[in-house]
């Protein structure tokens, strides 16, 4: 059987620091939601997610990511085909876009990471249906986030969910543990077979994000090294939330909470 580091079992006092830490990500994330319409740049998203976060006390995980240049912004925000890691820029949403944020939070030393797809002004009935599909796969993963469960459990919850609708995840991009780090093990694919793969436990904290294609589980990345997009040029779209994995239940741990709980 597959293991894992024990240190990458977190304790209740730990959890709570990622609850903190996701509960201003949720904030910045709400707040970046409502100004999403047409005629606002990118750029103006980002520069809101960071004042934020840092008016918060946080530091904003992605800036400076290592890559095949350190990430130069707060956000991830890709667009249409875009899939993750889009750049923001000087680039003004137009109305019938879909957008897919994705933010991290590091608060006292831990990470809070998610993230979500909006539609720009009035779109469309299958761009809703994607979006709808890809939030609803989120959940169906995070069902399966209990102790005595497989990571093959979550994958294939995600993959089945999506697939039934005639959609498409990617095999290159995945779900990771998260805590200290922004990228811990396990990955968590989006897509697996039930039953196989790691063995949860009690104190596991996940980013489970679904990823989603309309025509292809192909991708491939851009020339600025950042910006992965559908290999056919399709619509895409992007949830996430962080999970821990409690006796419980599910713990989800990248919601806007009252600061005294």
């Amino acid at each position: 059987m597959t293991s894992i580091d024990e240190q990458l079992i977190k304790t209740e006092v730990e959890i709570n620091k990622m609850r903190k830490a996701g509960s201003v990500n949720a904030l910045v994330l709400e707040e970046v939601k409502s100004m999403i319409k047409p005629g606002i740049t990118t750029k103006e998203l980002d520069t809101a997610a960071e004042t934020i976060i840092r008016d918060h006390g946080g530091i904003p995980t992605f800036k400076g990511y290592p890559g095949p240049y350190p990430y130069p912004a707060t956000l991830t925000i890709s667009i249409n085909e875009e899939m993750v890691h889009g750049i923001p820029s000087g680039r003004i949403l137009k109305e019938g876009d879909i957008v897919s944020v994705d933010c991290g939070t590091t608060l006292d030393g831990f990470i809070g990471d998610s993230a979500f797809t909006h539609g720009v002004g009035e779109i469309g009935k299958e761009k809703k249906r994607l979006i709808l599909v890809t939030e609803q796969s989120l959940y169906k993963g995070i069902e399966q986030m209990l102790p005595g469960k497989h990571i093959g459990d979550v994958s294939a919850a995600i993959q089945d969910h999506v697939e039934s609708h005639g959609f498409h995840v990617p095999r290159k991009y995945t779900g990771h543990g998260v805590g200290k780090k922004m990228h811990e093990p396990p990955q968590v694919p989006n897509y697996g077979v039930p039953g196989q793969g790691l063995l949860l436990q009690e104190g596991m904290t996940i980013a489970i994000e679904p990823m989603v294609l309309v025509g292809t589980p192909k991708t491939r990345v851009l020339s600025d090294q950042w910006t992965v997009i559908s290999a056919d040029h399709s619509l895409t779209a992007h949830y996430e939330h962080t999970v821990a994995v409690t006796k419980n239940g599910p713990l989800i741990l990248t919601r806007v909470r009252d600061e005294k709980n």
